[in-house]
């Protein structure tokens, strides 16, 4: 895992042919750093948490971001199982397409994936007990069944906020860079 992050960590520093520097407008805007294919480079920070049984996975993950005072926090993986959730389903008809459901089983986390600003937007990946999967946006009500061991980074030259996005209709990522210390 070291391997793996060290070598994440040397991608993100790179300044390969896809980079260039910043302009003096995305400067201005304090949308600084060196942009490779739309994204900004930053360096990375790791943290390593467990949470256990009957913990509420997504409102535990946000409390941990707020005293860490995280601008820019992200899973990098996670593994473990929850006996609740609560989630989001993707245009599951083309008259409803924020249908929610409620899933209240025993389920292994096979994915966790997305940013975990104030407006975390979490997706997730659970199997059933015959490993059938399910997945979606998560909206909350994760609750440990077992264990929920996961591996957050953290961005940290930039920070992560959101914005109403018209084209979507949602509030979507904005990244900026970190002003630079005085």
């Amino acid at each position: 895992m070291a391997k793996i992050i060290k070598k994440f960590a040397s991608v993100l520093h790179s300044s390969g042919p896809d980079v260039k520097r910043e302009t003096e407008t995305e400067r201005a805007n304090g949308r600084t750093g060196c942009v490779a294919k739309e994204g900004v480079c930053s360096s990375l920070r790791v943290f390593a948490l467990r949470y256990g049984p009957g913990q509420e996975l997504l409102s535990s993950l946000q409390a941990f971001v707020e005293e860490r005072q995280l601008k820019a926090p992200f899973i990098i993986t996670c593994v473990g199982s929850v006996t609740r959730a609560t989630l989001r389903l993707a245009n599951a008809t083309a008259s409803n397409t924020n249908e929610v459901i409620q899933l209240r089983e025993r389920f292994e986390i096979v994915s966790l994936v997305g940013t975990l600003n104030r407006e975390a937007h979490l997706h997730i990946c659970l199997a059933d007990k015959e490993g059938k999967t399910i997945g979606g946006h998560v909206l909350g009500d994760l609750e440990v069944f077992t264990t929920a061991e996961v591996v957050i980074g953290e961005a940290a030259d930039l920070n992560f906020t959101r914005e109403m996005d018209s084209r979507t209709g949602f509030p979507e990522l904005v990244v900026q860079k970190c002003p630079e210390p005085t």
